[in-house]
């Protein structure tokens, strides 16, 4: 299965799948709007290749019921839980 991978111009680390190039009729005109416009990353043979931060099934499985798959930015890690985490760990393995 081959699509199209596009950047969102609003959002980091945002980005739509569709599987015709440029063409974005499948995608909700609301979904468009919050997206912006969007930028072309590179095509991709689903079949042949897996993808970093996806689940390539998962996308496979929306392109086919709904013409499009959008991937959201991971949450943002809250730095002062990570520090307060691992000063806890450090304070348990001194002990």
């Amino acid at each position: 299965m081959i699509c199209a991978i596009y950047k969102s111009n609003k959002k980091q680390g945002m980005y739509l799948y569709i599987t015709k190039k440029d063409d974005f009729s499948p995608v909700p005109e609301q979904l468009m709007q919050m997206f912006g416009k969007p930028t072309m990353v590179m095509v991709v043979n689903l079949a042949k290749r897996g993808l970093a931060t996806v689940d390539v099934d998962k996308v496979k499985e929306s392109l086919l019921s709904d013409g499009f798959f959008l991937q959201l930015p991971p949450p943002v890690e809250n730095e002062l839980d990570t520090y307060k985490r691992r000063k806890k760990e450090q304070g348990d393995a001194t002990d």
